[in-house]
């Protein structure tokens, strides 16, 4: 009896072993990584409100993770393109997506994606969540909302917009602004909002719904003026700048943003890129530099990363909806 209850006490003991093998070998993996650099892809191009955040986001996992994270611009119909790379990307952690609200808005704007940004990406954390600022040129003869929407009314078909692109918040901002005013604006797509911001201090354009990461430093030197900002209260960075809200009510835009990752990434990659994430949130420091930037820290569980952007689908869906707009 001796010379069977031995081997199987041994089997049972190697069973357990093997059956805690996956768990030791996902944790392992976990605090292995990153073994190598990571790419945060960008939507958009350079000096645009999400690469700057992915740039700032980017310096501070490098830091913490001791790899570099490299941002790689892949700019075009309206940030689409980045994302769907990242959907065809590996799902192994070294491919993620600064992603932000322009997806919630692409979900439904585009009618034939090839990918479902909610089915097809995971959301991994929270970075930031700022209003966007109607500016104008100095020059422009309207210095309050109220003037400007006069002036647009004597003056239909006048005013050109800018903006980040076709589905870009900048251009919601805008058409939720036509719509709630009864204005009517020529919008004039950009691939980022650096470009289109040069063109306004240029004069190709009268107008812009920038985000603030872009337009704040040009505001704060004079190069332009801020006549509202499109979030239900005022802005910390700007708090001298009235809302849109005041004389529309109802009105409310802001980008949200954070990283994301291909469906099926490894938890625990997500669960420690979160952590990591917010950590780095949470140093006064970086609620400084987010702060400059127009921005407050948004730090959360994955879970409720992915409901906040559940909920901005649901919000800019019936938006698109109500304004009647299709992606061409």
């Amino acid at each position: 009896m001796m010379g069977i209850k031995l081997p199987r006490r041994r089997f049972l003991h190697l069973a357990a072993g093997v059956a805690a093998l996956p768990a030791v070998s996902r944790i392992a993996r976990a605090q292995a990584y990153p073994t190598r650099p990571v790419r945060i892809i960008v939507g958009f191009g350079s000096g645009s409100a999400t690469d700057i955040l992915a740039r700032l986001i980017g310096q501070l996992l490098s830091e913490r993770l001791g790899q570099p994270f490299v941002i790689d611009n892949r700019s075009g119909a309206g940030g689409n393109l980045g994302t769907e790379a990242v959907v065809r990307a590996p799902p192994d952690g070294y491919t993620l997506l600064l992603c932000a609200s322009t997806d919630t808005i692409n979900a439904t704007l585009h009618d034939k994606l090839n990918f479902n940004f909610i089915r097809d990406i995971a959301p991994v954390a929270g970075i930031g969540r700022g209003p966007h600022v109607l500016v104008v040129h100095p020059s422009f003869p309207a210095k309050t909302v109220p003037e400007f929407i006069t002036y647009a009314k004597a003056n239909p078909g006048k005013i050109s917009y800018g903006s980040a692109g076709i589905g870009s918040v900048s251009h919601f901002s805008g058409e939720l602004f036509k719509a709630m005013a009864g204005v009517n604006m020529v919008h004039v797509p950009y691939r980022s909002l650096a470009p289109a911001l040069t063109d306004l201090i240029g004069g190709q354009v009268q107008a812009i719904f920038s985000s603030t990461p872009p337009s704040i430093e040009f505001v704060r030197t004079g190069k332009l003026r801020a006549l509202a900002v499109t979030s239900a209260t005022r802005s910390q960075a700007l708090p001298d700048v009235p809302t849109i809200a005041d004389l529309l009510p109802g009105y409310e835009a802001s980008l949200a943003t954070g990283l994301c990752a291909p469906r099926n990434i490894p938890a625990e990659i997500v669960e420690r890129l979160n952590k990591e994430i917010n950590a780095a949130l949470a140093d006064p420091g970086m609620e400084v530099r987010l702060a400059a930037l127009g921005n407050v820290p948004v730090s959360m569980t994955t879970a409720d990363f992915g409901k906040l952007l559940a909920e901005e689908t649901e919000k800019w869906g019936k938006v698109i909806r109500a304004v009647g707009i299709r992606a061409e």
